[in-house]
């Protein structure tokens, strides 16, 4: 498609390289032709073999706030900046607020100051779906509901970013897009004691264990197929009136946590079952719906994959991985 012939011979900078989303976002932009794409993790909770080894992929470990580092980085003048870097996510933020606002708010803050002095033509801000609802917006959740009645600093530190990115656009004119994800899932999610919920569910489907749900199993998420998240990020970074946007990328599809569990034991073919434990102190969110419809209309972003398909697909990322994957503590 046209929007995505605009990558080929460019050279762009993905901060959080090896996670989910980066390591995704990386072998899309292998496949559409980018020269040169500089990968920038410290591995603290992401690991080395879900980066694809291609000679156009340049892997830099090292701290996304090392300003040392982001010169050297900048003297190539990266034509896209996908800023997926985070100290993610809400209870970690919560147990390590002052490192949050660290690698959150400063390191987001130096990423802008040096896309700005580089020129780059687009700046892409991987916000998320309750930087800036909290747990008292109506659903589903839209962009022009705002709160500051946040509930951990992760959400404070997300809304932050995209405060900064207002700055940088309108003080300096630097083209910058904020992008809300949702409960992003799919090949190449490690399972961890920070990490969302989907790749610890497959993780304890395929040891046999029974899922341990949080709640009372009603509560709702809304996940987003890494693939169809991947689309919207590539159309954020080219499409002018994607400029100076706050936008929803998420499925547009509600679904409880206990239906969850139950389709990810379908999928696996767990037979551990289920177990239910109290939420989090924190979590007084019930339901999260986004609404697409701003993304839809502006940057033509349609996701197109079920839960249930998502999911096979991450299974079998698992058995092709077995032998690898690790449960991360930090």
């Amino acid at each position: 498609m046209d929007y995505l012939a605009k990558y080929e011979g460019t050279t762009v900078l993905v901060t959080g390289g090896a996670g989910l989303i980066g390591s995704n976002l990386v072998r899309r932009l292998i496949e559409l032709k980018a020269k040169r794409i500089f990968v920038l993790d410290n591995f603290v909770s992401a690991v080395r073999w879900n980066v694809p080894v291609h000679p156009s992929v340049m892997v830099i470990e090292g701290d996304v706030a090392d300003e040392v580092l982001l010169k050297r980085i900048f003297f190539d003048k990266p034509d896209y900046v996908f800023h997926l870097a985070a100290h993610f996510a809400n209870q970690k933020a919560v147990d390590y607020p002052e490192e949050n606002l660290r690698v959150n708010g400063l390191a987001t803050l130096r990423l802008l100051q040096f896309s700005h002095l580089a020129k780059v033509k687009r700046f892409v801000f991987a916000s998320s779906g309750c930087s800036a609802y909290g747990s008292r917006a109506p659903v589903p959740l839209k962009e022009d509901f705002i709160t500051l009645h946040l509930d951990t600093p992760y959400q404070i530190h997300k809304l932050l970013g995209e405060l900064y990115c207002n700055f940088f656009l309108d003080h300096w004119g630097l083209p910058t897009v904020r992008l809300r994800l949702f409960n992003v899932y799919g090949p190449g999610g490690l399972p961890g004691k920070y990490k969302n919920v989907i790749p610890n569910f497959m993780y304890m489907a395929h040891q046999g264990k029974p899922l341990t749900v949080m709640g009372t199993g009603q509560e709702t998420r809304d996940f987003t197929f890494v693939g169809d998240l991947i689309d919207g990020l590539l159309r954020g970074g080219v499409f002018e009136e994607a400029i100076g946007q706050e936008m929803n990328l998420g499925s547009g599809v509600e679904t409880t946590s206990l239906a969850l569990a139950e389709m990810v034991n379908r999928v696996s073919g767990n037979q551990g079952g289920i177990t239910f434990i109290p939420k989090r102190d924190w979590d007084h969110g019930m339901r999260r719906l986004a609404s697409i419809e701003k993304a839809r209309k502006l940057i033509g972003f349609n996701p197109q994959t079920k839960l249930e398909d998502g999911l096979k697909k991450v299974n079998e990322w698992f058995v092709e991985n077995k032998h690898r994957i690790v449960y991360l503590e930090t």
